[in-house]
């Protein structure tokens, strides 16, 4: 038996790799601090826990819901958007719900593109971004996230043909794995760029509440005129501790939304009612869990900088998202330094060169553990004396 070419198409897993490396160090015994995932460390929230309890014990649930979700969640997400971003949505037009934002990452070239045509993406960007060109049989070029530019595009620096010939660009911020974050110009800037060049906007807005030193992130649908080039994508993995729970949604144009939900009509048959109950508690319930969890992060990144300025590390705060961009030292790649790391002090960090080329020379850490286990392993690292 063989796999289609579509399959054979498909790009390594970069995290399956990384993570096949820290198991085998953990299976060895070692006491592997591991900053290289992005899987939030905290427990949802209970009053969360306690709608899905509720929602799991309802017969009802124990039906498929609509096709395209319950109503009641995407006004819910709607309403969300009025509240926190001031965003008009409509919910039966402008919302489709997500088996995770991943899912409809890697389902929205699929729906857009024909094979050859051509999108534009991050780099460095989320990994799983080439899935879905993969899948599509679509052609993309890359635009690099460069430190001097605050790791935002220079549209103008994009070749002429890519810009005329693209009908699909990804955006993330704040960005994985940079930390960076986008200001309403930036997204003023984007919509006028889309519209002059005939280009569909998708803004992954997997970070979207978590931003530092007081400046709540952007989002990119408060930009005038954003809704008439593209969507954007939001999970709860990340602003409620859901990752596993696979939900989040999308909103914007009523055309990538319809494209969405057409799609999902052929590979689902809707997510379980009670995790759409419990996703309607998370987004409509008092906020102060989400209050709680960005004051956690931004104390783990403020106790990061200093334990690496203390060693030495010249390294710069992160604005948004729970990771941190660290530039490696003289005489390393970052994969090399990666693997050094791991082998002499059982430290785990996500090589930079694994979201593309531009992010050579860095390493991306997560702020997914307790204080005490962050701050040893920055000293772990201070002890092998390479700053």
């Amino acid at each position: 038996m063989e796999y289609s070419n579509r399959l054979k198409e498909l790009p390594e897993q970069f995290f399956a790799s990384l993570v096949s490396k820290v198991s085998r160090a953990v299976n060895e015994g070692r006491d592997v601090i591991n900053l290289g995932q992005g899987n939030p460390d905290q427990p949802t929230p209970k009053h969360i826990v306690k709608a899905l309890q509720t929602a799991a014990e309802d017969p009802d649930s124990h039906k498929y819901s609509p096709f395209r979700g319950l109503p009641e969640l995407k006004e819910t997400a709607a309403d969300f958007y009025k509240r926190q971003y001031g965003v008009e949505v409509n919910p039966e037009k402008e919302v489709a719900i997500l088996f995770g934002a991943k899912a409809g990452l890697v389902e929205l070239p699929m729906c857009l593109l024909n094979p050859g045509e051509l999108m534009l993406l991050p780099d460095p960007g989320y990994p799983d971004y080439l899935s879905g060109t993969a899948l599509a049989g679509a052609e993309y070029k890359t635009f690099p996230l460069k430190k001097e530019n605050g790791f935002l595009p220079d549209f103008q620096a994009i070749p002429m043909d890519q810009r005329e010939a693209a009908k699909l660009m990804y955006l993330n911020y704040p960005n994985n794995p940079t930390g960076a974050v986008a200001n309403h110009a930036f997204f003023e800037e984007t919509v006028s760029f889309a519209k002059k060049h005939e280009i569909m906007i998708i803004h992954d807005f997997a970070y979207g509440a978590i931003g530092f030193d007081g400046k709540k992130p952007v989002s990119f649908l408060e930009a005038p005129g954003a809704k008439d080039v593209g969507i954007e994508m939001y999970t709860l993995s990340k602003t409620y501790n859901m990752a596993g729970w696979r939900v989040g949604f999308a909103v914007g144009n009523p055309v990538i939304i319809e494209a969405l939900n057409l799609i999902q009509d052929h590979l689902y048959c809707s997510l379980f009612p009670g995790i759409q109950r419990a996703a309607i508690a998370a987004l409509s319930d008092d906020q102060g869990c989400v209050d709680e969890l960005v004051n956690m992060y931004e104390r783990r990144r403020n106790l990061l900088l200093k334990a690496c300025h203390d060693i030495g590390w010249n390294v710069k705060a992160s604005q948004g998202s729970f990771f941190a961009w660290l530039p490696v030292p003289d005489g390393f790649n970052s994969e090399h330094f990666a693997d050094y790391l791991l082998k002499e002090v059982d430290v785990a960090v996500a090589p930079g060169n694994g979201f593309g080329p531009h992010g050579e020379g860095y390493v991306r850490v997560g702020l997914l553990v307790e204080e005490e286990r962050l701050i040893e392993a920055v000293n772990r690292i201070g002890k092998l004396r390479l700053f």
